[in-house]
Formats: C-alpha cells, structure tokens, sequence
C-alpha cells in the first residue's frame, strides 16, 4: 500500500530517527497507522531489520532549518508537484492498491502536509528526496524537474509551511469495548428472524445464515452424554454492496470486518446478540474518513440490536 520499505532509495534517505518517529506518530488520515503504544525495544527491532536491507550506511540528518522562499516554493510546487501531490499537498488519493487507485501509478503519492510526516522528516531528508528522486517511484529528480539548489530549498521551506504542530496521541480505543453485547428476550430461533427482519428494515442485505462452529470439527460426545443439544451459536451476515466499496476505497483494512455480522448465541437459557464494535476497530486505524463509516456502522448495529429485542 505505501512506499517499499526495500527501496534501495528511500533507505538512502531514511535515517533511524524518521523511521522511529513514523512509526510514532503513523500518518494521521492516511493508510500508515500509529503504534504509539509499541516499547522502544520493538521499535529498536523493527528499524534494525530494516537496516538489514541497506546498501550503504543509514544517513544521520541533522534537525537543521533550510531556509528558502515560501512564496517561490508555493510557485513551483504548483508547476512542479500538484499532478501527484495534490494542488493542497494532501497526497494522492486512495489505499495503495489497484482497486481504488489509478492503476498506471506505482504507489500513492504520500501528504506532503501531513503531520506525521513533517514531525518525523528534517529539511535534509526532504531536500535529499526532493534532489535524487526515488527510482522505481513517481519521483523525479531535481534534475528530471529541471530545479537548482535555490529551487529545492525554496520547495523545502514551503513544504515545511505546513506543520501546524507537534503529533500526540492518546491510548483512547480501549473506552470502547470491542464487542456490541445485547440481551434478547426472544428464544433462540425467534431472535434470528428478529435480526435478519431489522437487518432487512435497515436497507442491508441478508446473505446467509452460518453456524459459529462451520468448518471446524466439533466433538459434541459430551454435549449428548450430558444431554444437552450442540451449542446453539449463529453468525448472521449482511451486507450493504455501497457501503462496502466505499469503505473499501477509504482503506481496504475494513475487509477484516466485513461483511457485517452478528452472532446469536443461546448459553444457559439466556440469549444474546453480539458483534464487533467498530468505534473500537477505527482507533486503531488513524484515518479521520475512515472513522465516520465506522461511526456509521456502530450506529448500524446498534439500531438492528435494538430493534431486534424490542
């Protein structure tokens, strides 16, 4: 989906501290998640692998300012970059991936404003990038451009225009618990046809019924010594075909969760309805779009749950 970490380029412009920050602060609104809740160690273990793959030594950039002129910069970023930077630098549009990307790109061009790039890239690193290219890449060379030192620093310091602020992030995802939980006063069988009819009055469709246990082999030999019947557990899935492009086109990591799905269990006597909470899935996704169809779905769910028990 992002850059290839194995490019022989990019890890010549890659030093330790911009991959330890990138996987900080991740690219908010973008595909690249935050792990800030990963230990220094992890993170130490993940850079070293892949300085494995170096040709030549890591750079060490100095977090030294490159001055420039914004307004000059602003001109040739305009002329230059907008075809796949995007006229406001917010990158090209799209995971990654063929399905919602034109597919004569090799990836999407990254944000150039966005703020867990500028909090982790220094104005060397942007000025070696923006100066060599990166082969195998959209991205040209200085040279290719027809751009001079003046030009890159100009184009350095209006990119540099964009950072607003350090990145911070808070450990909120676990407020929400994972799973939507709800009681049904219904039976067994009754709450299943309770659900496919709101998941039917909520404009979804219904695809199939599943058994919890399919495809796996159950031994049920003490279930019917103890005379009790096979656990009664249903996956009820559902889809809206719109719904489900779009959100794919945002960041095809939704796949994980889709189709949509609610489970009926009986245990004991007592019935219940449960799916995933996808207020719980999208914090960990780092994607402002994303979130509003994941606000949508737990709405979604919500309302089949409610309705269904009523």
């Amino acid at each position: 989906m992002g850059i290839p970490l194995a490019n022989d380029d990019f890890l010549k412009s890659a030093d330790s501290h911009y991959l330890k920050q990138t996987i900080r602060l991740g690219r908010p609104d973008r595909i690249m998640p935050s792990f800030y809740w990963m230990s220094e160690s992890d993170i130490d273990a993940i850079i070293q692998y892949i300085d494995s793959w170096r040709t030549s030594p890591a750079p060490n950039w100095s977090q030294n300012t490159i001055v420039g002129g914004k307004l000059a910069g602003e001109a040739l970023y305009k002329e230059k970059c907008t075809s796949c930077h995007g006229s406001h630098a917010q990158g090209g549009k799209g995971s990654g991936l063929h399905f919602s990307r034109p597919s004569g790109i090799a990836i999407t061009p990254p944000a150039l404003n966005n703020q867990g790039l500028l909090n982790s890239a220094p104005d060397e690193m942007l000025h070696y990038i923006i100066t060599h290219g990166r082969k195998n890449t959209p991205m040209p060379s200085a040279k290719q451009l027809g751009l001079n030192e003046k030009n890159i620093n100009d184009l350095v310091s209006y990119i540099r225009s964009f950072q607003q602020n350090q990145v911070s992030h808070k450990a909120v995802y676990h407020d929400e618990p994972a799973s939507l939980i709800m009681d049904s006063p219904y039976s067994f069988n009754e709450t299943i046809n309770n659900v496919k009819r709101a998941i039917t009055g909520s404009n979804f469709v219904h695809i199939r019924n599943q058994a919890l246990t399919h495809g796996f082999k159950v031994d049920t030999s003490k279930a019917s010594t103890a005379g009790n019947d096979a656990p009664k557990q249903t996956i009820i899935y559902f889809c809206s075909f719109s719904f489900l492009y779009d959100a794919l086109k945002i960041d095809p990591r939704v796949g994980m969760f889709l189709p949509c799905r609610i489970t009926v269990t009986e245990q004991d006597g007592k019935v219940q309805m449960m799916s995933i909470n996808p207020k719980h899935l999208s914090q960990l996704f780092n994607n402002n779009e994303l979130d509003e169809s994941c606000d949508k779905m737990h709405d979604v769910y919500t309302s089949i749950l409610e309705d269904a028990s009523l």
